[in-house]
């Protein structure tokens, strides 16, 4: 039989052993310091040369960051343009040391232009560096310095999808039926042109069927190399804006009928003037008499994807600028969308 004292005592020992059982002793890692941009400093300039493509842009250098425990620590540099917060962040490079070099002045150009900057203009940028040990920890970014650098002018290379199928032969290696990853995150965008009904297409990476994708169900959600897994367009001949995610294996195809809206075009803001595919030359165009003012290009008479030119250099931006027409005329307008840069001519007849 227990005594009291006993009895009191395998209580007290019970009720210990749960409360062990039910404590966790998960490790709790503090954040102590974040790193701080020594090089380049607040207020430095670069202007971008041609001539210079393979040198060095500059020497990014760093503090340590510190999380308050030994660990293997890997520093990305980032960018954005000035009072975007990072939203559109770009990674510059990565290092497991406190300075990194290796970014030549062409691949810096390349990123700008890719990202819709102006060349011969002196961009404002935020550069800075952020710290992380791993995916459970919270990355540490240092305070962003400011930056200008004025790119020049050049073709911009996007890694890129050919998109071949029955409406073109099949041809993997064709460059010109290609959609692009503009910000190199492996999510792929572009127009293409099917001239027939019902025409089916894959998605190819390297011009040749090495590597490409279809959808077999159709569900939105690509398969590998395969048989019986044509993607087919999903409501005639037309133009097409095609994305494909490689990140997340998913695609999708919108028809856009093209036209061109504007106080500067005979119907005014109300009806758009539609553009017809021009097949000798691969582009929407269309001729009309135009009064000062001004136009954009919208697809499906709605302004869900629409067109305007930011900087009026011919180059168009989504949900852009109103383009200015200052001379009432005869006018051919091109509107140029199978290709990496979208763009447009205005050519007074």
């Amino acid at each position: 039989m227990l005594n009291k004292n006993t009895l009191s005592l395998l209580v007290a020992l019970s009720m210990l052993f749960f409360a062990c059982e039910e404590k966790t002793f998960d490790p709790v890692v503090e954040l102590v310091t974040a790193p701080e941009l020594t090089a380049p400093t607040t207020g430095t300039g670069f202007v971008l040369a041609e001539d210079a493509v393979e040198q060095n842009l500059t020497t990014f250098t760093w503090t340590a960051a510190d999380f308050g425990y030994s660990a293997g620590i890997t520093y990305r540099i980032e960018f954005d343009i000035v009072g975007n917060n990072f939203a559109e962040a770009i990674t510059l490079g990565s290092s497991n040391d406190l300075s990194f070099t290796n970014l030549s002045i062409g691949k810096m150009n390349n990123i700008l232009l890719a990202k819709g900057l102006p060349f011969g203009f002196d961009n404002e940028l935020e550069v800075r560096v952020c710290a992380s040990v791993s995916t459970q920890v919270e990355t540490m970014c240092s305070e962003p310095i400011t930056i200008t650098v004025n790119p020049f002018a050049a073709e911009v290379e996007y890694p890129f999808l050919t998109v071949p199928g029955d409406y073109q032969g099949w041809n993997p290696a064709d460059e010109s039926r290609a959609i692009f990853s503009r910000r190199s995150d492996d999510i792929y965008t572009g127009f293409i042109y099917f001239q027939i009904d019902n025409a089916v297409y894959k998605f190819v990476q390297g011009l040749s069927w090495d590597v490409n994708w279809g959808d077999i169900e159709p569900d939105g959600v690509l398969d590998p190399q395969g048989l019986g897994n044509d993607i087919m367009i999903p409501d005639g001949a037309g133009m097409y804006l095609l994305t494909c995610d490689l990140n997340t294996l998913t695609h999708a195809a919108q028809k856009t009928n093209w036209g061109l809206l504007g106080d500067a075009t005979p119907n005014g803001w109300d009806t758009d003037v539609d553009f017809e595919w021009d097949t000798e030359r691969e582009v929407l165009s269309v001729t009309l008499d135009l009064n000062p003012g001004s136009i954009k290009f919208r697809a499906n008479d709605t302004d869900d994807i629409s067109f305007g030119d930011d900087f009026t250099n011919g180059t168009l931006e989504f949900d852009g600028d109103n383009i200015p027409i200052t001379e009432a005329g005869n006018y051919t307008i091109d509107l140029i969308l199978m290709t990496a840069d979208y763009s447009y001519t205005i050519t007074k007849n």
